[in-house]
Parts: structure tokens; C-alpha cells; sequence
């Protein structure tokens, strides 16, 4: 079990911008150092973002495509490899591992509805 991170203000949690999207293009990412998809993400009057994302251990592409996602849309862009990334997709590492489980919506919700 990994130790809690230390505590921060609330003003800082506050700033993140986190935001439901909806998933409509995913596919291999062979270029990333580590296994990952290539995602492109609507966040409804956000527009499109894309994003690298390790989700390859418990997802197919396939099955990404219309799933609703939550990500943090007010980080600096981050050029992973060929793929400049410009929203942080949100998981729950499984058991401790290296695993990726989505942290996702249990009812539907619009692309682009904050998430507080």
C-alpha cells in the first residue's frame, strides 16, 4: 500500500478542472514507452482533446469508444512521443499494480458537465 500523498490546501484541489467527456476515437499507441491508447476525448463546449492514456491491461479500443471518461482539462499540454496530450484521463490504479481501471460516471452525463 503506497503512503498518502501530503496535505494540500483545498484552493489548490479547487483549481483542477474536472470535467466528463465522452470517448469517440481510440486506438494503439505503439510509439509510447510504455502500452498505452491514443485517445481523442469530446468534452462538449470544450471541444475535442486528445490524450495518451495506459488503459491497455483491462481495455480494448473497441470497447473505449462511447464511454464516458473523467479528465482534468487545465493542465499544460505534455508531448508524449508523437502525441502531444492535452487532457489527463482519470484512473485507479488495480491493487496496487500497474493496471488501469477508468474512474467513469455511474449515470449519464453531458460531455463537458464539471465534475465537483
Amino acid at each position: 500500500m503506497t503512503q498518502p500523498k501530503p496535505q494540500i490546501d483545498a484552493d489548490r484541489f479547487f483549481a483542477a478542472d474536472l470535467r466528463v467527456g465522452r470517448v469517440v476515437r481510440c486506438e494503439p499507441f505503439p510509439e509510447a514507452r510504455k502500452p498505452a491508447y491514443r485517445m481523442v476525448v469530446d468534452f462538449g463546449p470544450l471541444g475535442e482533446l486528445r490524450s495518451s492514456a495506459r488503459l491497455t491491461d483491462l481495455y480494448q479500443p473497441e470497447e473505449l469508444v462511447g464511454q464516458l471518461v473523467v479528465g482534468v482539462v487545465n493542465l499544460p499540454p505534455r508531448q508524449v512521443g508523437p502525441v502531444r496530450s492535452e487532457v489527463l484521463i482519470l484512473g485507479a490504479y488495480q491493487d496496487g499494480s500497474e493496471r488501469v481501471v477508468l474512474l467513469q460516471p455511474d449515470r449519464e452525463c453531458a460531455p463537458g458537465d464539471p465534475v465537483g
